[in-house]
């Protein structure tokens, strides 16, 4: 009997052990920075889902989603939306996404907000499965049985609207393995995964899962409908970042394939966090992206594949695919002819802090040499280059044109190679802020065009137009010196080997001009050490953290 107790105690002690080391490892990789996302839940029993229409009727069941005193209980107002919990999960976890839906749709208790108002945008209606909190992970037949009755709640939640309507699906954790298996599906719009394994099962415990992974891998890539995984990353102890990957269909016969995207947190515009497995469906830095996304494709839903990724692209964007041109109320060409001369500055470097004037600076182009390039790079804290700009964005707006040598010739707009958000940390504070992230005003804007060689011939500045400025933000942009990089490693670290950097990579850290170290420093409240070129610090405080961009 003794010794029983002491296994016992022994047992408890070593599940305690690696439940602490499990916790140490998400400190140890980084601060969460995930804030709380508060509501008023209710949720609506669907009695009208019953054996009539699938056997299952008796084993789960299927709810709406009501936000209290901010919409009707009962009435059906706009496009469904249909959430499925993993593994061992339930339909109340819809409520943070649902949540954030209502109140972004609504300014106010029952009052369209401003934003939606006029436009196509309309109410979504979340609904969510409950599964009693089936293991889904630990055996495919459960798996196969809640694929079943997802399917027929899909077809039941279509059926209380007018045709044609299409209905956007979130699946959570085992529940994006279910969502996949739906397709293909003719009413099915789109379809996000959260903290879901696409490739490998998170448990190998039974074959029957294994092959339903199978299925569904062929599914993705012959099926049209948009596919988006969001990952969590290393921050994520249920799910390897590899798994979470979506395979991406090759091209055929010149045409892309369909829309498959994976998007992990830390590199999510806004958000920059890992974020762990449970976490996923609360985090407020994702929650309202996927709500404000779902919303927005609800709004496409009758166009093709290709527009609704292209929203998805616009709400989820992790800066590796350029975002859509905007063209409606931004002017493609500039008239240097019509501006007053106090409107127009020349500058080699442009370094602003706290603009407070509208302006159009002129940099001269450089002489490239053949079979290169320089780049031109702009950093803008918290303004807006569109379509790219913190949610919550400054006044402050920039548009970039390239001017001719002739003046009789208006400029034209100049295309980015680069155009995404990074974070703005702040030198000698945890980042991500720990249960608390980043606000949906920060951000600083990034973008780079390529200027080839022979273009100074044919044109000669690069003019800058700054609009909204009210003294707020910053902004540096310069031409980068596309050479080699030579970092002396020591004798101590590699016996004396000299290592060069091939010349299609240059440290991003080089876009920023000397002065502009000095200003950033100063606008984040840290002191710049002259001689001291510490690049990774000052690059972190003026746009996130220093890296190779190949050109």
């Amino acid at each position: 009997m003794r010794s029983l107790v002491s296994l016992g105690v022994l047992a408890l002690l070593c599940v305690l052990t690696f439940y602490r080391a499990g916790l140490d490892v998400v400190k140890t990789l980084s601060p969460q920075g995930c804030r709380m996302s508060w509501m008023s839940p209710s949720y609506v029993l669907q009695a009208g889902l019953n054996t009539s229409w699938t056997p299952l009727a008796s084993r789960y069941s299927l709810f709406l989603y009501r936000e209290v005193g901010w919409e009707g209980p009962v009435e059906l107002r706009g496009s469904p939306v249909l959430f499925i919990p993993g593994n061992a999960g339930s339909s109340h976890q819809v409520r943070s996404i649902a949540s954030s839906a209502t109140r972004q749709y609504f300014s106010s208790p029952y009052h369209v907000s401003p934003a939606f108002e006029p436009g196509p945008q309309q109410p979504v209606d979340f609904f969510a499965l409950e599964f009693n909190e089936d293991l889904s992970a630990f055996d495919g037949h459960t798996l196969d049985a809640e694929t079943d009755y997802a399917r027929a709640a899909v077809d039941y939640i279509l059926s209380l609207y007018e045709k044609p309507t299409s209905i956007i699906i979130l699946g959570h954790s085992m529940g994006g393995t279910v969502a996949v298996s739906l397709l293909p599906h003719p009413n099915v719009s789109a379809l996000i995964t959260m903290s879901t394994a696409q490739t490998l099962p998170p448990a190998r415990l039974d074959r029957r899962i294994d092959s339903i992974l199978a299925r569904n891998l062929q599914i993705l890539r012959e099926d049209p409908t948009p596919v988006l995984s969001l990952c969590g990353g290393a921050t994520d102890l249920l799910v390897p970042a590899e798994s979470c990957i979506l395979p991406v269909p090759e091209a055929s016969g010149g045409v892309s394939g369909p829309y498959r995207r994976t998007v992990f947190t830390s590199a999510l515009e806004g958000a920059w966090t890992g974020v762990g497995h449970k976490e996923m469906v609360w985090c407020h830095q994702v929650r309202w992206r996927v709500a404000r996304a779902a919303i927005e494709v609800a709004a496409v839903a009758g166009h093709p594949p290709e527009v609704r990724g292209q929203v998805l692209d616009r709400w989820l964007r992790d800066g590796h695919v350029p975002p859509t041109p905007v063209t409606d109320g931004y002017k493609d060409n500039l008239d240097l002819r019509a501006l007053r001369p106090e409107e127009v500055q020349y500058s080699d470097a442009l370094l602003l802090r706290g603009p407070t004037q509208p302006r159009t600076y002129l940099l001269p182009v450089p002489e490239v040499p053949a079979q290169s390039s320089s780049p031109f790079v702009l950093y803008m804290s918290r303004g807006s280059i569109a379509p790219v700009s913190p949610h919550h964005p400054l006044p402050l707006r920039v548009s970039v044109y390239l001017c001719p040598s002739s003046a009789h010739t208006p400029c034209t707009r100049l295309v980015p190679t680069e155009l995404k958000l990074v974070p703005e940390p702040v030198p000698g504070k945890p980042f991500p802020v720990p249960d608390e992230g980043s606000d949906e005003s920060e951000g600083v804007v990034v973008f780079v065009a390529d200027i080839a060689a022979g273009t100074s011939e044919q044109h000669q500045h690069v003019a800058v137009t700054i609009e909204g400025a009210d003294g707020r933000g910053w902004l540096t942009a310069s031409f980068v010196h596309n050479e080699p990089a030579v970092n002396d490693l020591g004798m101590v670290a590699l016996g004396g080997v000299e290592d060069r950097y091939p010349s299609k990579f240059t440290p991003r850290e080089d876009s920023i001009p000397e002065p502009a170290l000095r200003l950033i420093d100063s606008v984040q409240g840290v002191t710049y050490v002259e001689g001291t070129h510490n690049m990774y610090r000052c690059t972190l405080a003026a746009a996130s953290r220093a890296y190779l961009r190949p050109h």
